[in-house]
């Protein structure tokens, strides 16, 4: 899941605990051409104030006039069926591409109960499914694994909902900045490592969280996962080596170390000679990121972020360096 969705769901918990009536809109099926997947949320607060997106605008828009001109009663049935873009009329009116036809549970949010623990699961770095039956609106959460995702068989909707993206760096300098300021905008937790006292001036404002002690030490402090990326940038190996040792052998979905590639080769033999296993080595990414030219602190750092959303996304083939063209 989208920590966006998160976002919905922490509104969610706020309107109502503040008293406000509120419905819960989510993707369960597309066809078509869908602006967005199945998965995503709105929620609807009584007052017609929205949060999150299931499309690109104009649903939403439709939604709130809905609630406006009373076809959103306030009871009934505690969840329906809501499809647009059946016909390629209705797909034109509401903005669907291609002809698209979406799908949505609209669900009135009663007992927020289950909205709070299933933030405090996911705050805990849990994976958690949500299961709601249509017929009854009842609610269960249960664990998930990594590789479960969004299920309707039209009486019961399992979506699976997981913590934010986390991106560790090894280092506090002037890349690191440019780095973590990308990375929040993108929406991944950022925790910074750096025990050199002179280069932590300045952080306050880059809404990244320090982690102390020695980089080895933080990437076990906070319990590295698949939703966590591990980035070395001090280009000093007594420091980013000591993060790599550990991290390597980790769970961690993306491990990328600064250097060159003669350095990362020597890198790479280094960790060798140490005991490390050929395995864990090849992990490695370095030098890091796509290539476009970088040349600059930003440059470099968007070629870096480029490359862990790719491989958050699935994307295995990574452009490392520029491809020869041949000349006839």
């Amino acid at each position: 899941m989208d920590s966006v969705d998160l976002n919905v769901l922490r509104s969610v918990l706020e309107w109502r605990r503040a008293g406000h009536r509120v419905m819960l809109y989510s993707v369960v099926q597309t066809w078509g051409s869908a602006p967005r997947p199945p998965g995503a949320m709105l929620a609807l607060r009584g007052d017609g104030v929205v949060i999150g997106s299931v499309s690109g605008g104009c649903i939403e828009d439709d939604l709130i006039a809905r609630l406006q001109d009373g076809r959103l009663p306030e009871e009934g049935p505690p969840v329906q069926l809501v499809t647009y873009g059946v016909t390629r009329d209705e797909a034109a009116r509401f903005g669907l591409p291609c002809g698209g036809t979406l799908r949505l549970t609209e669900e009135r949010v009663s007992d927020p109960a289950w909205v709070a623990e299933l933030l405090t699961r996911c705050e805990a770095h849990e994976i958690v499914a949500r299961e709601l039956v249509l017929a009854t609106g009842e609610v269960t959460l249960s664990s998930a694994g990594k590789t479960d995702t969004l299920s309707f068989d039209g009486k019961c909707l399992r979506a699976i909902y997981g913590p934010r993206w986390r991106l560790l760096l090894i280092g506090a300098g002037q890349l690191s900045r440019y780095v973590a300021e990308m990375a929040r905008l993108l929406d991944f937790e950022v925790l910074i490592c750096d025990p050199r006292k002179e280069f932590v001036y300045g952080w306050e404002e880059q809404h990244g969280r320090f982690v102390p002690g020695m980089p080895d030490e933080a990437v076990l402090a906070i319990q590295t996962d698949e939703r966590t990326a591990v980035v070395a940038l001090t280009h000093d190996p007594r420091l980013d080596d000591m993060a790599l040792l550990t991290a390597l052998n980790s769970s961690a979905f993306y491990i990328g170390a600064l250097g060159s590639q003669v350095n990362s080769q020597k890198r790479r033999e280094n960790l060798a000679a140490l005991g490390m296993a050929a395995q864990a080595i090849a992990r490695l990414h370095g030098p890091i990121g796509l290539y476009i030219g970088s040349h600059t602190p930003a440059e470099i750092a968007l070629s870096l972020m480029a490359e862990i959303v790719a491989i958050k996304n699935g994307i295995v083939a990574v452009q490392k360096k520029p491809l020869s063209v041949a000349v006839s």
